[in-house]
C-alpha cells in the first residue's frame, strides 16, 4: 500500500454505494485522480463536506487495485463559499471545472500549468473583484494555450502573416488574412480582437474596459474555439449567465 499527499482541487464527485463518494481531483503534483471517500455521506461524517466542488484541499490517499483512497482531507482555501451563492459566478465556477476535467484526460500525469490556471481561476471568482465572464474566458484562451489550441490573435493562424486582421475562422485556428480566409468565416470588430489579447496575456485593465457587445463577441468566439477543438460540447457552458458591464457613475442615467 503506498500513501500519497497532495493539495488539489475538487472538480466533481460521484454517489458510490450508499455511504461512498468517487472525487475527482486535480492535483499538483499527481495531476488528475479519481480516489473512493468512504463514509463522507453518513450524517456524522466529519470531512465529508471538504470533498465538494469548488474546495481546494489537501488531502492524504493510498493506492488502491482500481481507485485511490482518500483517508484524509484538510481544507487550504474554502472557495464554494463565495461561489455558489452567486448564480453566474457558481455557471462560470462550474465551466472552468469542466473544461479542466475534459482537458486533463490522462489520470496521474501532472499537469502543473493547468492547476495553477484553474486555482487561480477559481479564487479570483470567489473574490469577487472581477466580471465572472471575463475570468472563465481568460481561463479559457490560457488552458487552450496550454493544449496547443491557442486562437491566433495577432497574426494570421495560416501564413503567420502579421496583423491586425478583420476575420476569424474556427476551423482555420483563429485571426487569418485576405489570402488565407476560408469561407465560413466571421469578422469581429477590432475591439473584440483587443479584448481576446488581453484575456490570453492578463492585461485586466484593458479587459475590464471592454464594452457589453465585445464582450459578448469574444465570449462566443472563445467558446467556439473550445468546443471545436475538444469535439464535443461542455454541457456547462450554455448555462452561464453573462451579466453587461456595469455602468460608470459619470455615465449613469
Amino acid at each position: 500500500m503506498a500513501l500519497y499527499r497532495d493539495t488539489g482541487m475538487v472538480l466533481r464527485v460521484q454517489k458510490l454505494g450508499e455511504a461512498d463518494r468517487i472525487v475527482t481531483l486535480l492535483t499538483r503534483r499527481h495531476g488528475k485522480i479519481r480516489a473512493v471517500a468512504k463514509g463522507v455521506r453518513r450524517t456524522r461524517s466529519r470531512w465529508g463536506a471538504r470533498l465538494e466542488p469548488f474546495n481546494h484541499v489537501d488531502v492524504q490517499c493510498y493506492t488502491g487495485r482500481t481507485l485511490d483512497v482518500i483517508t484524509q482531507a484538510q481544507t487550504v482555501d474554502a472557495f464554494g463559499a463565495g461561489v455558489i451563492g452567486d448564480y453566474p459566478r457558481y455557471t462560470a465556477g462550474c465551466a472552468v471545472l469542466e473544461t479542466a476535467d475534459r482537458l486533463v484526460s490522462e489520470e496521474g500525469e501532472p499537469a502543473l500549468r493547468v492547476y495553477l490556471l484553474l486555482v487561480g481561476a477559481i479564487r479570483a471568482l470567489a473574490g469577487r473583484e472581477r466580471d465572472p465572464s471575463l475570468v472563465l474566458d481568460a481561463f479559457l484562451l490560457r488552458a487552450m494555450s496550454y493544449a496547443g489550441w491557442a486562437p491566433a490573435i495577432t497574426e494570421c493562424a495560416r501564413c503567420a502573416e502579421p496583423g491586425p486582421h478583420r476575420a476569424f475562422s474556427v476551423a482555420g485556428g483563429g485571426a487569418v488574412c485576405p489570402r488565407c480566409r476560408p469561407p465560413g468565416s466571421v469578422t469581429p470588430s477590432a475591439e473584440t480582437f483587443t479584448l481576446l489579447d488581453a484575456l490570453l496575456h492578463g492585461d485586466w485593465d484593458v479587459a475590464d474596459a471592454a464594452g457589453a457587445a465585445t464582450r459578448r463577441d469574444t465570449s462566443g468566439l472563445v467558446a467556439a474555439h473550445l468546443q471545436w477543438h475538444l469535439e464535443r460540447q461542455l454541457r456547462s457552458l450554455p448555462l452561464v449567465e453573462r451579466r453587461p458591464p456595469p455602468v460608470p457613475a459619470d455615465r449613469a442615467p
